[in-house]
């Protein structure tokens, strides 16, 4: 996502819950199943894990989890939209929720419709990492080689369509650069790859990445956030580097099918700014290369329909095929 909000929003959550209805207040009066659209054991698992349960702990009824990895998330995402609009099935989607609408030729949802945004819970940027052996170490001294060397240098990503191919594209397309993209089936070899030398240049989420920048075995040219990451404050973004426009994130976020009373996503937005400030959720965060953000619904509807017209342009600028 573009930008990063604050957590300075208790005066808003008071508002929200200050307004709240009686239907809002009752709510919820059985278990919620929360849809994840990813495999366990993963960051996204890791975070709607994390939600669900503070908000069992908070509203007083369990959220359990549900993963649901299949058709590069399109089949969790389907699900919760043909859900009943009452609160009591969630999604927590990666970016492929604003990736994949102009990726497929034929998905079972529309995000744009079919949904209710609740909030952004946390973002990762993308990291620009090289092997060690390559010899540059800026990004202007990789731009520099790879202009040099038309054709010869490929990058790595954790696969077609994902935010790293896509954060890879966009750096290509905005400097005129001829270089290779190489997908993998995941983040893992893709790395492994670069750290090898097969491809010398990768484009990931930085927790896929993070140990390995700090093991040494791969260095971090920038990062693609606004802002420079806490865990590696000397890698500079890709702005300071001298190249503007290229803020990518992964992201984490809580969607309700479209029509669940507004009471209800106020109520789950409040409870989830609550829980983000908490020590213990702020650590398991970090510990896994995250952010805490929380925006309102209103916020991140905007955010939503901002992030599908980027990526739809990078698809098409790009000329990545559509999956059948």
């Amino acid at each position: 996502m573009r930008h990063v909000r604050s957590l300075c929003l208790l005066v808003g959550v008071a508002a929200v819950a200050a307004s709240s209805s009686a239907w809002g207040q009752a709510y919820p009066t059985r278990p919620v199943r929360v849809i994840v659209a990813a495999a366990p054991g993963g960051p996204a698992d890791v975070i709607g894990r994390s939600v669900a349960q503070k908000l069992s702990e908070r509203l007083g009824q369990q959220f359990y989890v549900e993963n649901v990895p299949a058709g590069a998330g399109n089949v969790a995402v389907g699900m919760v939209a043909k859900a009943a609009p009452d609160g009591y099935t969630l999604l927590s989607p990666t970016s492929a929720v604003v990736i994949n609408p102009s990726l497929y030729a034929n998905l079972p949802y529309d995000t744009l419709k079919d949904f209710a945004p609740v909030t952004l819970v946390a973002a990762s940027p993308h990291v620009l990492t090289v092997n060690p052996d390559l010899p540059v170490h800026t990004v202007q001294e990789l731009v520099a080689l790879v202009r040099a060397n038309p054709g010869k240098y490929s990058y790595a990503s954790p696969g077609t369509g994902t935010t790293g191919q896509l954060a890879g594209e966009l750096f290509k397309l905005s400097l005129g650069l001829d270089l290779i993209h190489v997908p993998f089936n995941g983040a893992a070899p893709g790395v492994l790859s670069t750290i090898g030398g097969h491809t010398p240049i990768m484009f990931s989420a930085l927790p896929s990445a993070a140990a390995s920048i700090k093991d040494g075995k791969l260095r971090a040219l920038a990062v693609t956030s606004g802002r420079r990451d806490p865990q590696f404050p000397d890698v500079p973004t890709l702005a300071e580097a001298g190249v503007p426009d290229q803020e990518s994130q992964f992201i984490a976020c809580v969607l309700a099918p479209a029509g669940t009373p507004k009471p209800v996503v106020d109520t789950l937005y409040r409870e989830i700014a609550r829980m983000i400030v908490l020590p213990d959720v702020q650590q398991r965060l970090a510990a896994i290369g995250f952010t805490p953000v929380v925006d309102t619904p209103e916020e991140f509807a905007v955010e939503l329909r901002t992030e599908v017209a980027r990526w739809a342009k990078v698809i098409r600028d790009a000329k990545i095929p559509k999956i059948e």
